[in-house]
């Protein structure tokens, strides 16, 4: 783990080692290691071997997905923790909606969004590009104008 800092190793730590982003119904496995239940259920769809866990290969049940309540509070509490950061860093750097980190741009509605905000309805055909992205450009165009 390389995040020195106590809350970044909580948010890592509450993250799905398959898509990479915060546990969804985590699901607890028989070898001990935690996915989401639609990552796990992905992960093993159309495969006509015995299903095996993602981290260490070892062969599980399928029917054997047990919740995973104290990691779904772990989770939130880390949400939480990560929503109050990023308040401290740049303000209002958080989707109201989602409490999610603003780190997308959507150029169509010229406005920040999260990662569940690209995923949704609204903004899954707009053109989306990281916020950095977006904020360079902007730049240039200053620069230009100037």
């Amino acid at each position: 783990m390389a995040a020195t800092n106590p809350v970044e190793s909580l948010q890592e730590e509450a993250k799905c080692p398959v898509c990479l982003e915060y546990f969804t119904e985590p699901v607890t496995l028989e070898c001990g290691h935690n996915f989401c239940r639609a990552c796990i259920s992905q992960c093993w769809e159309g495969s006509d071997t015995a299903p095996s866990c993602p981290q260490c290969r070892e062969t599980v049940q399928q029917r054997n997905l047990r919740p995973n309540r104290q990691l779904a509070n772990v989770l939130e509490i880390a949400k939480r923790l990560s929503l109050q950061a990023a308040k401290g860093a740049g303000g209002d750097g958080v989707c109201e909606r989602h409490q999610e980190a603003l780190k997308l741009f959507c150029e169509e509605d010229q406005t920040p969004i999260c990662v569940v905000c690209d995923r949704s309805r609204a903004h899954r055909t707009h053109m989306v590009v990281p916020i950095e992205e977006a904020a360079q450009e902007y730049k240039e165009r200053i620069q230009a104008h100037l």
